[in-house]
């Protein structure tokens, strides 16, 4: 069994929940207020070791009370962090308003994450055959070209979520095995003159295709969707998870399904997201 490496963002979610979106130039009132952990790259961490994955987690936190709560959360569910700490930057921080169907709008304050660098990609240094690494767009793009790069020159297998979509260098939307996309970032990708060479697209509760490999996702009741927050990075480290697990691609689109189905049924983009000074 290999290891997934994830390198990626970690960001404080402010999760503010509404009755309705406002429209622009309206004020609407929210409901609560919470601190939640986030950011891709951790939300997909957190998912791939909960499918029962061995996970390394490569980012950077700032020197603050968040910074330091969120590499204790990582430890207590069993994830090395290998996270760099940076004096000039605080911890990521993510503003998601949630509305009362369970719909979000999110915007990002990178952050710490917006400082993470080739020098901070060591513990690629050791990863090999069977090893996963997985990778999203909140961090600098030449740092994902070269974890994408550094991964697959050494035989590990290159799943990099684009997400927030960003144009990449064609080698590095190629070496993708797959290159995880939903339906807005597929578009944006046709326009694009990259090519992937293994594209995995999203469709939401219509379920996901694979190079031809489909799996439907199941029907949810109306209200039980409580939050699609971070579906798609549960989505993607569980995908993660079993394909460092062996799995071919109906086995491994299943078990991605499965958790992006389960994650739009709780509230927040991780499990017991609560973000607490100490692990509980």
């Amino acid at each position: 069994m290999g290891r997934v490496v994830v390198v990626g963002s970690l960001n404080i979610d402010l999760v503010i929940r509404v009755e309705r979106m406002p429209s622009p130039g309206e004020t609407v009132l929210g409901e609560d207020l919470q601190r939640l952990a986030g950011g891709k790259g951790a939300n997909q961490a957190v998912a791939a070791a909960g499918a029962g994955a061995e996970v390394v987690m490569v980012g950077c936190i700032g020197d603050d009370e968040p910074g330091r709560a969120y590499a204790a959360r990582l430890e207590a569910r069993g994830i090395r962090p290998a996270l760099t700490v940076v004096d000039d930057a605080p911890t990521g921080h993510a503003i998601v308003t949630v509305d009362g169907s369970g719909e979000n709008a999110i915007v990002v304050v990178p952050g710490a994450n917006a400082h993470l660098t080739a020098d901070h990609l060591g513990p690629l240094d050791d990863v090999g055959s069977g090893d996963v690494v997985l990778l999203q767009l909140e961090v600098p793009l030449t740092t994902v070209a070269e974890a994408a790069r550094r991964a697959h020159g050494r035989g590990a297998r290159v799943v990099l979520n684009c997400a927030p979509y960003a144009a990449l260098p064609h080698d590095v939307v190629a070496l993708a095995d797959p290159l995880v996309v939903n339906e807005s970032e597929a578009a944006l990708l046709a326009d694009s003159p990259a090519v992937p060479t293994s594209l995995l697209v999203t469709f939401g509760g219509a379920g996901s295709v694979w190079e031809g490999e489909r799996v439907y996702a199941p029907t949810l009741p109306e209200g039980l969707v409580a939050d699609t927050t971070g579906a798609g990075d549960a989505y993607c480290g569980a995908l993660a998870a079993a394909l460092a697990f062996g799995a071919g691609r109906q086995d491994a689109l299943r078990a991605a399904t499965d958790a992006g189905t389960a994650a739009v049924q709780r509230v927040g983009a991780q499990p017991d997201p609560a973000l607490l000074a100490k692990p509980d």
